[in-house]
């Protein structure tokens, strides 16, 4: 048996007693070593040393330092004479000029250095009490005495040390006896009489017997709580006594409860079979429809007559940001908010039976307006009248809708474009030829002009003059400029209505990309009244998409007029605040997708929508053609195949988006 557990099996005195003698062993051991260590630490710091200190002003005398100087064997005798003394471990003489004459071991030998410079170091690994004493000669410098001093206590101090221990110990014991005599009376022996009488107890169910308590101290306590235990068992007998036979009759009307019982439990068992055979098919039809509802790709919401939710499936969740048990039997306007404005639609369907539809609603999501188609529909059931409501994502629908609208009006516009610029170009070039014929009729250079105006008798500097104070000059660089203009839009209309011969060629996208926004930053400085390189510009370029088929020369346009019109749009905001605009490119199979997006002004949605519209312009008159972004548009989608496309919003900026197809489109010619 191990001894923790031999020592948890003894009585409750001899526990007492073992704790005593382990207490007072612990304290003998602790006081000797405490005073062992300081007997030892008062030798090593002040007997010995003072010893040592004495010795050596002894032989510091100058009759024996001039005579232990002399010669090595002096030296020896000298030191000879130190062995009766019993604290010396080692001693060393060193003549003046350092080295060693003689030296003494009492022991062990300790390597004492042979030349005094070697002191300093052997010092500091040496534990011992030493001293270095000089030796005076009358003549020269004085030689040197080392004594080292025994670290060790003498045998009769540890002899009496355990001589007295032992003592203490004997009393020690003997008080213990005494001790133990008293325990045994005043603890022990009661407790034994509480054990007893609670084992008689246990062994004869006879609870009406007491213990006798003859102290008024902890044991004559647990002798009166163990009386009054008795006490209240003895009570609690008795009523278990009445409660048996309480239960006894209790049991047998049970008993003929239980064959009742039984025959109706036989009947309900029948009964729950059949029920839960209907019930488990009525939940499986349940979780089928369920399915049916949550994998539609509407969201369908049911409310009863007074508007709460009673069907939610996780369309509607996505859509509303409500989850399913935070929606069914709350108010509608609490789950879905955006559905307020029609909460006259919903009470007349449901008054009226009637099915209902709005045709499109815009709502934010995130920054991006999408577009839905609500419908209602009449619901009548055994709970009342409610309403159905569905709720479609027609978003790619209208967006497709307006594509195919702005790609009819771009062949319709393309064709009438072209018509108007070949009428335009035959008077424009006529008027432009006109006023560059007349510079040069009124040029005094030309030879011809001298001698025709010397024929009629009139001097060329003077019309020159007359036409300079009349300001024909500016009136004829009026009509060259507009000439000029006009010839730029003629161009434009021209490039809108034709069809691209140019082959597809690959292109390095980055570097097209910094090629026109180091043009933009070269064309737009300060010719429109501010500076685009003072703009801060995010490039988010896809390290997978690089080379990509298409114009180079083409798409470099179009990245021109939407960089152009960013910066313009920062501008017309009329703040300070920094502007920015972002290029960012997409690795998008099919499709590699470009966007330019900046936090100018932004546009309402009737601008966007005929922002591609041929000469819609927003600008003032003489600031703006109105063909850059159809131009755009008509490059992207006809020349190149791809998709064009504006998220705009008043005071949050706009997006470009270019899908360009990354199979190079087969190039036409028309």
């Amino acid at each position: 048996m191990p001894l923790r557990q031999r020592l948890e099996n003894l009585p409750v005195g001899r526990k007492l007693l073992v704790a005593l003698i382990v207490l007072l062993s612990a304290v003998l051991l602790v006081a000797n070593l405490v005073f062992i260590s300081a007997a030892y630490w008062i030798s090593r710091q002040s007997t010995a040393p003072q010893a040592m200190q004495s010795i050596g002003e002894l032989l510091a005398t100058p009759e024996l330092s001039q005579r232990a100087l002399a010669s090595p064997a002096d030296a020896q005798w000298l030191l000879s004479r130190l062995k009766s003394y019993v604290p010396l471990r080692a001693a060393a003489i060193y003549d003046a000029e350092g080295r060693r004459l003689a030296h003494l071991y009492s022991g062990s030998d300790l390597r004492v250095p042979p030349h005094v410079d070697g002191l300093a170091d052997w010092r500091l690994a040496e534990f011992r009490a030493n001293l270095l004493i000089d030796l005076p000669q009358p003549a020269g410098p004085p030689g040197q005495l080392l004594l080292v001093a025994s670290s060790e206590l003498p045998g009769a101090f540890f002899t009496g040390t355990l001589t007295a221990s032992l003592a203490i110990l004997a009393v020690s014991l003997l008080l213990w006896g005494l001790v133990a005599r008293q325990i045994r009376r005043f603890i022990t022996k009661p407790i034994r009489r509480l054990e007893e009488l609670s084992r008689r107890v246990t062994r004869e169910e006879d609870y009406s017997l007491r213990a006798r308590a003859r102290t008024d101290d902890e044991i004559g306590h647990l002798a009166d709580a163990f009386n009054t235990m008795l006490s209240r068992m003895q009570a609690r007998e008795s009523q278990l006594e009445r409660a048996r036979d309480d239960a006894q009759r209790a049991l047998n009307e049970s008993q003929a409860l239980a064959e009742e019982t039984r025959r109706s439990n036989r009947l309900l068992e029948h009964e729950v079979k059949v029920r839960s055979k209907i019930e488990k098919k009525l939940t499986g039809f349940q979780n089928y429809l369920n399915n049916i509802i949550d994998s539609m790709p509407s969201a369908l919401i049911a409310v009863d007559e007074e508007l709460q939710v009673t069907q939610w499936n996780q369309e509607a969740s996505a859509l509303s940001g409500t989850a399913l048990e935070d929606a069914l039997g709350r108010p509608l306007l609490q789950a879905f908010a955006p559905l307020k404005p029609f909460i006259t639609e919903l009470r007349r369907c449901a008054n009226e039976q009637e099915v209902s539809r709005v045709e499109r609603v815009t709502w934010l999501r995130g920054d991006q307006p999408y577009h839905y188609e609500l419908t209602f529909y009449p619901l009548v059931g055994g709970g009342g009248r409610g309403v159905v409501l569905r709720i479609d994502d027609i978003t790619a629908r209208i967006n497709l809708e307006e594509l195919m609208v702005q790609s009819e009006k771009m062949r319709s516009v393309g064709s009438l474009a072209a018509g108007m610029a070949h009428e335009i170009n035959n008077p424009l070039g006529a008027i432009l030829h006109n006023a560059q014929n007349i510079r040069r009729r009124l040029s005094p250079e030309l030879e011809r002009n001298r001698e025709v105006a010397l024929a009629t008798g009139i001097s060329l500097e003077a019309v020159n003059q007359y036409l300079a104070q009349r300001e024909i000059p500016q009136l004829l660089d009026g009509i060259q400029q507009a000439g000029s203009r006009a010839a730029r839009i003629v161009s434009h209309m021209l490039s809108f209505s034709r069809m691209s011969g140019r082959q597809m060629g690959e292109c390095n996208l980055p570097a097209l990309i910094e090629q026109a926004l180091e043009i933009a930053g070269s064309d737009f400085d300060l010719a429109e009244g501010f500076d685009f390189r003072a703009m801060h510009i995010e490039r988010d370029l896809d390290p997978e998409l690089e080379r990509i088929p298409c114009i180079a020369n083409e798409l470099e346009q179009v990245l021109l007029n939407l960089l152009k019109n960013a910066a313009q749009a920062i501008h017309q905001r009329g703040d300070h605040q920094p502007g920015r605009i972002a290029v960012r490119t997409r690795l998008n199979p099919p499709w590699a997708e470009i966007q330019v997006e900046d936090n100018g002004a932004g546009m309402p949605e009737h601008v966007r929508q005929r922002i591609f519209e041929p000469f819609f312009t927003t600008k003032e008159v003489g600031q703006g053609t109105g063909l850059g972004l159809s131009v755009s548009y008509f490059i992207i989608t006809n020349n190149h195949k791809g998709q064009m496309e504006v998220h705009s919003r008043p005071g949050h900026g706009t997006t470009f988006t270019l899908r360009l197809p990354l199979g190079a489109p087969r190039a036409t010619n028309r």
